[in-house]
């Protein structure tokens, strides 16, 4: 399907069909909107899905951190008059999440977190990402994945050129040190909203038992760890990504999603 991004004042922002409760996609630093396009098709005439790109560098570098972030994501969703939404966030765009849920309860129907920041993260660190180097950059996007594969060269060479822009680079860094410096942890029991945790088992970025501290801490969590799968599972096992999302959305709805902690499982 066609992923076009509209572009209206403040915002650019991809939009699918449907009219079920909206799905906002947030992504990570090196996330873009093809890492969901698996995603976006399963629920294409479903729920609406919505993918806001989130303006890493286009804010002042004085003014660039993950509240910042949520900040203009909050004011994304009332431009477009959304009452309720899932907020589903991958890497960093689950730390935005989590902060967006806390300040808006009342907007937040469901919660998705998949790979997310907010309690630990071992990425590309806080200090300046290795410049002019590619294989440096092929191994690191490589080994966000379980499978190397997955990051193809279309990946490789986006985030190769990421890196090696001054001005973009300096914004990741700062993102990655304002993310770090905003633990969650004491907090994490405010967020009442129902949550689906959905981590790889394989995560080396965010591993395991970082996704098995949400659950312990996010009072109305579910946790699905899938194997063979690291720091992106909608993009390694976007199948059975999509069922557990859908199954989620759906007992959310229809008002059977557990309103108390439920054993978590692992899908081999």
């Amino acid at each position: 399907m066609n992923l076009e991004v509209k572009k209206e004042g403040e915002f650019s922002y991809f939009e699918s069909e449907g009219s079920g409760t909206p799905i906002v996609l947030l992504h990570g630093l090196m996330g873009a909107l093809s890492n969901f396009g698996d995603l976006i098709a399963h629920f294409n005439g479903k729920n609406k899905v919505v993918l806001p790109l989130l303006p890493f560098f286009d804010i002042p570098l004085r003014k660039l951190s993950v509240t910042t972030l949520m900040e203009h994501v909050a004011k994304f969703i009332e431009y477009k008059g959304f009452d309720q939404v899932y907020v589903l966030g991958n890497s960093l765009g689950g730390h935005i999440a989590q902060l967006y849920a806390m300040e808006y309860p009342q907007k937040v129907k469901g919660m998705i977190l998949t790979g997310s920041s907010g309690l630990f993260e071992s990425a590309m660190g806080t200090t300046f990402p290795k410049r002019g180097n590619y294989e440096f950059i092929k191994n690191k996007c490589e080994g966000v994945f379980y499978r190397p594969e997955v990051a193809t060269k279309e990946l490789v060479d986006e985030i190769y050129f990421l890196v090696n822009d001054l001005r973009r680079a300096m914004s990741i860094v700062a993102v990655a040190k304002s993310a770090v410096r905003h633990n969650l942890e004491n907090d994490l029991h405010k967020i009442k909203t129902n949550t689906l945790i959905v981590w790889g088992v394989q995560d080396t970025v965010t591993p395991l038992w970082v996704g098995e501290k949400f659950h312990e801490l996010l009072v109305n969590s579910e946790l699905v760890r899938i194997e063979e799968t690291g720091h992106a599972p909608m993009m390694e096992r976007p199948d059975e990504f999509n069922q557990v999302l859908e199954s989620f959305v759906n007992r959310v709805e229809d008002g059977s999603f557990p309103a108390s902690k439920k054993e978590a499982y692992t899908i081999a």
